[in-house]
């Protein structure tokens, strides 16, 4: 028996822009009536130049399966067509061409209010969510105490759920998806909504229902999130499949994207020289480079890493530094350098002049992932002079070499290592 859970084949999704209901309520009719009554059966809609109402495909022919067991993120950015994806597969939405096929039970948390009726408590939700997968009401009981545990909301289980914040709407919610044993757990950003603690809580949760042979499909726009939780990602783009692969490749894809993937050459921009100093500084340009000067955005693991800066000082300066910020693509902070660190503490350019400035990040340092550059340039008292953040994308990739145990974390030095042989007795 195949152990194919969900098939996705050429899923599309078509929305008119602007578009009305082809029904309206007697409130919204008189509603209307009273606002505009000349307008109630005139509403117009958008027109495109070739004069047919304008549409947009939110999802377009896109197909995949997923196995049982995976843990499968899907990226992208906003408008990309994830949420419309898991609607269809929730039953949510229907799909305006194609077909996706589900089998087992599945557990949902797409957006806060999806499932949950506001006037009913907490309990009430949990066993009306628990009778909606299936489960009898000895199942639920079963869980009970569990669910409102994980949620941390024991003082208001018999409160309507109407008066919850939304963080407590959402740690019930989830509560009831995770533990009411769906075979299939789909869940979107809605984690964002909760608190750190909390969201790890979550991460943690949805492990353990991968190692327990469930599937999970996961939407989230924190990579470091996905590049934990799954082993495989789908990258959207504009409601089409651009990538399916291992979560760490797609991961790099839609980071590539988000930061331009600018072209090996000078990445800085007049206006990142402030104003006020142009007469005095100017930047002419900043690059990536490698030992032999080669403008590059990808590097090995075995190779320095340099950043060039071309300057010009057009008025004496006591003292001018550059620093250097480097953070992962996924915003986590990894290191901070000044000029200072090496340099003579009055300054390396008081004179006028054309200067070319370098700093170098140590080979064997950073492990193989996408990483951001911010620069700055700066007087005494933090007086900034030219500053760009994300000037710069690169990537570190791993050395062509001995299979080895793949690397976790974010830097990869070489540790030292020594063994000697002891003697017998």
């Amino acid at each position: 028996m195949s152990d194919i859970v969900i098939r996705a084949e050429n899923l599309s999704k078509r929305y008119r822009i602007g578009e009305r209901r082809g029904y309206l309520t007697l409130r919204e009719a008189l509603g209307r009536a009273l606002a505009a009554p000349a307008r109630i059966f005139q509403a117009r809609k958008p027109v495109s130049a070739n004069g047919d109402p304008t549409h947009i495909w939110a999802l377009k022919d896109v197909s995949f399966e997923v196995h049982q067991g995976e843990v499968v993120g899907i990226i992208g950015r906003n408008g990309c067509g994830k949420t419309t994806l898991l609607k269809i597969l929730a039953r949510v939405t229907k799909p305006t061409q194609g077909f996706a096929q589900v089998r087992g039970r599945m557990g949902t948390l797409l957006e806060v209010g999806t499932g949950f009726h506001p006037e009913l408590t907490g309990r009430e939700n949990t066993y009306l969510n628990g009778a909606i997968l299936g489960m009898s009401k000895r199942e639920v009981e079963r869980k009970f105490d569990e669910i409102v545990a994980f949620a941390e909301i024991e003082k208001f289980i018999d409160t309507p759920v109407k008066h919850y914040s939304s963080g407590m709407f959402v740690r019930l919610a989830f509560a009831v998806a995770a533990h009411l044993e769906p075979e299939i757990i789909l869940v979107d950003e809605v984690l964002a909504v909760g608190d750190t603690a909390f969201q790890k809580k979550c991460l943690g949760k949805m492990r353990n229902i991968a190692e327990e042979g469930r599937t999970v499909v996961f939407i989230s726009h924190s990579m470091a999130a996905v590049r934990r939780l799954c082993q495989r990602g789908i990258l959207l783009q504009a409601g089409e499949k651009v990538m399916d692969g291992e979560a760490e490749s797609v991961i790099t894809q839609y980071l590539g994207q988000i930061l331009g993937e600018q072209r090996p050459g000078n990445l800085w921009r007049e206006e990142f020289n402030r104003p006020e100093y142009r007469g005095s500084f100017r930047i002419e340009s900043v690059s990536m480079v490698r030992t032999d000067g080669t403008p590059t955005r990808i590097f090995s693991m075995d190779e320095r890493i340099g950043i060039e800066i071309l300057y010009h000082v057009l008025e004496p300066f006591a003292s001018l530094r550059f620093s250097v910020q480097l953070k992962t693509a996924d915003d986590i902070f990894v290191l901070s350098s000044t000029d200072a660190d090496t340099l003579s503490s009055y300054g390396h350019a008081r004179s006028l002049g054309t200067f070319l400035s370098r700093c170098w990040i140590p080979a064997r340092l950073l492990s193989p992932r996408q990483y951001v550059i911010n620069l700055g340039a700066y007087l005494p008292r933090n007086l900034v002079v030219a500053a760009a953040e994300n000037i710069a994308s690169f990537r570190v990739v791993e050395t062509a070499g001995p299979i080895s145990p793949k690397r976790q974390g974010i830097v990869s030095p070489i540790l030292e290592w020594s063994c000697r042989e002891l003697p017998n007795g």
